[in-house]
């Protein structure tokens, strides 16, 4: 294969955008445009973000070997030093570096612009960084263990708030950057048409960022200037439903660009095209419009919230945003499909799926978050944001299990898999090691599902989040958990090491690669998969061809059936605990 079908939504084919003379590249492997301002700035961020991933990395690996009681490693003082760090570098840092580079990426390469403005991109880079080493340095003075969530009263150094305020204000100014990019790109007539659906899917992560950092404004300031002395501490019951305005809307951005980058590797790899471009973005609308208040369901037992209030969102509103992520993990997998039987893969249900490219990691790795996101995160979410069983559950390690496989297998791991397509075309490196790229995402997949896994069935025996000793050493009465707990937590532990054996991996890749790996400047990158023939004969899609999705019609129902009996099983689990006569 010479160079890449780019279709599905992308387009291959725009006017010549608004770049200044020398200003811009077309790609040698899909004859995009590449804003050469934007590219440095993708690249910065992405450095930044690899670098914040081996920091939250290297805290991941230490506090899964002290959760693992047979090895229970650091002390609890630095337990709860590292997992403020870990929590603050991969669910912030990491993340939000990505997703800027993702959205100067796509708003200037698929929209045919130029970047709106250096000076912002600037700006916000030098602000996001600076931020970050000061919450870093705070954390590792020893003054500021307070968790991610830092819930007040809980005191931190005013240092610690002062860099989330750096990192927030850099943000936002990037996703203004971002709109602005969007605006000339329309005033200017670089593309035709609609938005393609992986930008409408960025406009919905960029919607929702600022709603978030708006959130993180009216959190972080109160509590930065309570840290100075300039007010009283606030009420803790308001914080924290201000906060979870930032918690949990932040994880939606991770999730609309989760779902924009398994659009885009569908299309680089298959050639997939949505089956409904209307449907799709019409999911993404329903992200912006109840997301936010689907993040009721972590105040369910907080008393300060009204029963009212906690039913509407997590018996109502919660499903439409459940419902956009049902729409997507049904549309991906089967726009898929519909591109591998187009290529003349039509044997049987799965012989589609079988013939995909599974040795280009973009591919296995995009699959792999997509399966991991939708069984276990999603069945899991929709489960413990039931108020009922939430209370069983809550502030147990059922709950870490549940993001971890979100957050960590779904957002992390397509970013991953993104990655095997920007070094080389952003970059314009070659991966080494290519036979380890190939199986890095497998390592991590397997990896981070084993330790959601162990760590979901521990928090089952009532092991609590968050918890340094699970033996309750020193306590006055007789506690602790049976065996089955252990061998949960054991189980964790062992996840924990494989996954951080493939994070450690893609560092390492990276890192290599963007130092040592041979130029591809001015000619296409080396492919990562060979076509295969199918043997027989390809065919154009036809009104019937296009819908004939056999394969992903399995999946869901086994998804339906696994989540039947999931929930079911947890509301007898809850009939046992919580008896009614």
């Amino acid at each position: 294969m010479s160079s890449i079908t780019v279709s599905g939504g992308i387009p291959d084919r725009a006017p010549a955008g608004n770049h200044a003379p020398g200003a811009v590249r077309t790609c040698a492997t899909t004859g995009l445009s590449i804003c050469e301002v934007s590219s440095r700035f993708v690249r910065w961020h992405a450095v930044a973000a690899v670098v914040f991933l081996l920091i939250g990395g290297s805290a991941a690996i230490l506090l899964a070997l002290t959760r693992w009681p047979a090895v229970h490693l650091l002390s609890a003082p630095w337990y709860y030093r590292v997992l403020t760090l870990h929590g603050l570098n991969m669910l912030i840092f990491w993340i939000l570096n990505f997703e800027v580079a993702l959205l100067y990426f796509v708003g200037t390469t698929l929209l045919k612009s130029r970047l709106y403005s250096k000076t912002l991109a600037w700006v916000g880079f030098l602000m996001m960084v600076a931020g970050a080493i000061v919450v870093d340095v705070a954390i590792f003075q020893g003054k500021s263990d307070v968790l991610m969530t830092s819930y007040v009263p809980l005191l931190a150094a005013p240092a610690f708030y002062l860099g989330l305020i750096l990192v927030a204000v850099g943000c936002l100014i990037s996703v203004i950057n971002y709109f602005g990019t969007v605006y000339i790109a329309k005033r200017d007539h670089t593309y035709e048409g609609s938005v393609p659906l992986v930008v409408f899917g960025a406009h919905a992560a960029a919607i929702i960022a600022v709603l978030t950092l708006l959130h993180a404004a009216a959190a972080i300031v109160p509590a930065f200037l309570w840290s100075i002395h300039l007010i009283d501490v606030p009420d803790p019951s308001w914080y924290r439903s201000t906060w979870w305005g930032l918690g949990h809307m932040s994880q939606q951005v991770n999730v609309c660009a989760m779902v924009s980058v398994w659009y885009f590797i569908g299309a680089l790899t298959v050639g997939a095209k949505p089956l409904s471009e209307s449907v799709c973005r019409g999911a993404f609308l329903l992200y912006i419009l109840f997301i936010n208040v689907a993040s009721a369901h972590h105040l369910l037992t907080d008393p300060g919230v009204s029963a009212a209030w906690k039913i509407w969102n997590t018996s109502y509103a919660m499903y439409l945003a459940v419902l956009a992520s049902m729409i997507h993990g049904f549309t991906v997998p089967a726009s898929v499909e519909v591109a591998m039987r187009g290529k003349g893969f039509r044997r049987g249900v799965f012989g589609w799926l079988t013939a995909a490219p599974w040795s280009n990691p973009a591919f296995s790795g995009f699959l792999l978050s997509l399966v991991i996101f939708g069984f276990g995160g999603g069945i899991t979410g929709v489960v413990l944001g039931t108020q009922q069983i939430n209370i069983m559950a809550h502030n147990t390690l059922r709950i870490p299990g549940h993001f971890h496989v979100t957050v960590v297998g779904g957002t992390t791991l397509a970013f991953m898999a993104v990655t095997y397509y920007i070094v080389p075309l952003v970059f314009q490196r070659e991966f080494v090691a290519r036979a380890l790229c190939r199986i890095q995402p497998w390592i991590f997949g397997i990896g981070i599902t084993v330790f959601a896994t162990g760590m979901s069935f521990a928090g089952s025996y009532g092991v609590p989040r968050r918890h340094w000793d699970v033996e309750f050493s020193g306590a006055q009465f007789a506690t602790g958990f049976d065996s089955g707990a252990h061998v949960m937590l054991g189980i964790m532990g062992v996840g924990g090491v494989i996954a951080a054996t493939g994070l450690f991996l893609f560092i390492g890749l990276v890192v290599a690669t963007v130092f040592f790996g041979r130029s591809n400047a001015g000619r296409a990158m080396t492919p990562w998969h060979v076509e295969r023939s199918s043997g027989e004969v390809a065919r154009h899609d036809t009104d019937h061809e296009e819908h004939h999705t056999p394969g992903t019609l399995v999946l869901t129902g086994v998804f339906l059936l696994s989540f039947v009996v999931y929930y079911f099983a947890n509301w007898k689990w809850l009939s046992d605990v919580w008896q009614v006569r």
